[in-house]
């Protein structure tokens, strides 16, 4: 079923959408796009079909995809030379999350004067930026995780410091998502269930962040719905077109949703993601009942308001071993040292970061330094608190 929504961008979702990207371009006044795409992406059937469309209508088309799955803040410097020498005038954001986030990136970037970290999400730092000289950008996503497309920030690596930082402009919100489930149903089980244990995880923060928001907890009560329902069908039966255009919507729910705010899960992951390039949605499910059992007290009541919505028995371990029951479906390690190796984890360092994470200031209960050294190493023993 095709259908156009207006909230929070202009979303135009059903089976081959994606044929409407010249459409698209015209409507959000890009005459020269430039293509960003993940490297793994470029070199496959359905991107050069998409690429050789585009060239029909736009002969001078760019393609970038000189990036990591953890991208770096030089990665969007180059995108942005490129961008501006050959004057493109609007980005093409097209693949998982990383390729969106850097889309976006060298969208805000192509105009500005100041470095990329003088805009990080913290206090106002976004008013920096000349808004004018944000370009236009449509995002369509690979993967149904991230919810980038819906976003208003990029999550970028310093590459001088190895910290993952979050950028933030209101005007990167795309100017058209297009979500065409025609181009998720060759992700691998693996990549569909990290990705959509990512998404959980984004309604499932947002949900429970202490802010008052309650449109955002509304929808991430739905999104949360939408991935009960369908992401085993999706992991199972990668052409269930249903399932795929079900977890393709909760993913851009939980970007929307998560403006209220996120927690540890995030703040946990950000720095292991940045530090040992282990996927984000990976990092978050291993890191979920570790996080759901050490902020028990805080949030209760709410996790027993997503069993009752979700039909799951109403209690907070009936919540938790649903997660930790996806969790082994899914084959996703109990232990963060079942990826890293044990030897390799610097605490300190990774507590440090976890503590000055913005995602610490939305968990529902008030972290320290501390904190996340414990959660890290029960996250490595697998002990729930």
């Amino acid at each position: 079923m095709r259908s156009n929504w207006n909230y929070p961008t202009v979303m135009w979702t059903g089976e081959n959408r994606s044929d409407d990207l010249v459409e698209a371009c015209k409507i959000a006044k890009i005459n020269n796009p430039f293509f960003v795409t993940d490297k793994d992406l470029a070199n496959l059937p359905m991107t050069i079909n998409i690429i050789n469309n585009l060239k029909l209508s736009f002969k001078n088309l760019n393609v970038f995809s000189n990036f990591s799955g953890n991208p770096f803040g030089n990665n969007i410097n180059e995108g942005v030379k490129i961008y501006n020498e050959s004057k493109s005038d609007g980005v093409i954001a097209f693949g998982g999350g990383s390729a969106l986030d850097v889309g976006k990136g060298i969208a805000f970037m192509s105009g500005q004067n100041r470095p990329l970290w003088d805009f990080e999400d913290i206090d106002d730092y976004w008013k920096r930026a000349d808004e004018n000289k944000i370009s236009p950008i449509i995002a369509i996503p690979t993967t149904a995780g991230t919810g980038s497309e819906t976003g208003r920030a990029s999550a970028i690596v310093n590459q001088d410091t190895g910290v993952k930082k979050i950028i933030f402009h209101p005007k990167i919100m795309p100017t058209i998502a297009i979500l065409d489930p025609i181009l998720t149903v060759d992700l691998p089980p693996r990549i569909t269930a990290a990705t959509g244990m990512d998404a959980l995880a984004h309604n499932l923060e947002a949900f429970c962040a202490p802010s008052f928001h309650p449109m955002a907890d509304g929808i991430a009560l739905e999104g949360m719905r939408l991935i009960k329902n369908s992401l085993m069908i999706a992991v199972k039966d990668g052409k269930n077109l249903k399932a795929r255009s079900n977890m393709l919507a909760a993913a851009s729910m939980g970007s929307t949703a998560f403006q209220k705010g996120l927690g540890a899960i995030h703040s946990l992951s950000h720095p292991v993601n940045a530090q040992h390039n282990i996927h984000h949605g990976l990092s978050n499910a291993i890191f979920m009942p570790y996080v759901l059992t050490f902020n028990k007290k805080e949030i209760s009541e709410k996790i027993i308001s997503i069993c009752d919505y979700l039909n799951l028995n109403k209690s907070f371990e009936s919540f938790l071993n649903w997660i930790i029951d996806l969790r082994k479906k899914f084959n996703i390690p109990h232990k963060l040292s079942d990826v890293i190796n044990e030897e390799k984890l610097d605490l300190d360092k990774l507590s440090l970061m976890a503590f000055e994470d913005p995602s610490t200031g939305g968990n529902p209960k008030k972290l320290t330094k501390e904190d996340m050294k414990i959660m890290y190493e029960h996250s490595i023993s697998g002990e729930l608190f």
